[in-house]
């Protein structure tokens, strides 16, 4: 089987999404007694072959999730089902042999690569671990960087030598090298430079389409969410506020946090008119309520006591919002339960 080749005939469970987050909880107690909830009841679908944008402001819960998704945190509760297996429980050995087909681009490749490897061994690493399959490990580590774009020439070079675009390139390079199914992007480009991220973003989209990749793209720069992007998940203070198709998030969005996150960037081409602007900045959620009410220019009596749940509006947008869905049509959940 060639490094290359995509990894279709891995996957089992042809039919339905191939990642189902289901109130996922992720509570932090540290010395002092405090409790930290990072993520709060959190419900998502991936589907397979598209691309989930997840944005929100730095804090919010974005990378605690891409954590948890990659087993490398353990939820409080909650579900994850990867093609239709259950994640959450299992043991190290339990999980091995499922790990190949998830992996994780992060979003500093400086700290990613083991400084002391070279660029071939650091990519022969996984091919030897994962693919019983190669043969020759070492020549196929440097097919895969010529892959992403890295002359073989620079095989025998080290991290230190390299740009930070060349090293993301390296870690890309590792994360395919298992023929993985599915990968997170935690900010992938966001240390980067423009015209960088610009390479490192149509590198990300033809890796895609050659592999046949499911991506969770992590992102709060809703430009590169624009460009990448099938659908968007809105996350505030590790809560899932509003999920919708990126042309309906960016250009029409129904969640008053969604608006302020677009009212905030002065580039972004072809808003929409009219956004307002949050109030302060994100700090721990009130003890009761809507999490957004202390700093949402729409909020009303009710958003100060009662907290809306996440529910449908319109066949192709979730939204968490008493201005969309008023008290009287739903069921309201108050926030102590």
């Amino acid at each position: 089987m060639s490094v290359t080749e995509p990894p279709g005939a891995q996957s089992g469970n042809r039919g339905g999404p191939l990642v189902e987050i289901e109130n996922l909880t992720k509570v932090y107690r540290v010395r002092s007694g405090r409790v930290i909830t990072a993520l709060r009841d959190i419900s998502l679908t991936i589907e397979r072959g598209e691309t989930l944008g997840l944005v929100g402001e730095s804090g919010c819960g974005k990378s605690t999730l891409a954590r948890c998704l990659m087993g490398l945190e353990t939820p409080t509760s909650g579900s994850i089902r990867f093609d239709g297996n259950q994640l959450v429980g299992l043991s190290r050995r339990q999980l091995r042999p499922q790990r190949r087909r998830f992996q994780i681009i992060f979003q500093n490749p400086t700290t990613s690569l083991n400084p002391r490897m070279t660029l071939k061994a650091a990519v022969a690493e996984p091919l030897r671990m994962h693919r019983s399959d190669i043969s020759d490990p070492d020549r196929a580590a440097v097919e895969l960087l010529q892959e992403v774009g890295l002359h073989a020439n620079m095989s025998e070079r080290r991290p230190s030598f390299l740009s930070g675009g060349q090293r993301q390139r390296v870690g890309i390079a590792r994360a395919v090298a298992v023929q993985p199914d599915f990968l997170v992007l935690d900010e992938p480009t966001s240390s980067l430079d423009l015209s960088v991220r610009a390479q490192i973003l149509l590198l990300l989209r033809r890796i895609q389409e050659q592999f046949g990749l499911t991506y969770l793209f992590i992102s709060h720069d809703l430009g590169v969410i624009r460009q990448m992007a099938d659908r968007v998940a809105v996350m505030y203070l590790g809560e899932i506020v509003e999920v919708a198709s990126v042309q309906d998030a960016i250009y029409s969005p129904s969640h008053p946090y969604t608006a302020g996150l677009l009212a905030a960037v002065p580039s972004l081409e072809s808003r929409p008119h009219g956004l307002e602007s949050l109030r302060g900045e994100a700090v721990e959620p009130p003890h009761q309520g809507c999490p957004l009410h202390p700093r949402c220019p729409h909020a009303m009596d009710i958003c100060r006591v009662t907290k809306p749940r996440l529910q449908p509006l319109g066949s192709t947008r979730s939204v968490a919002c008493f201005l969309r869905h008023p008290p009287d049509n739903q069921e309201a959940t108050s926030a102590g339960g």
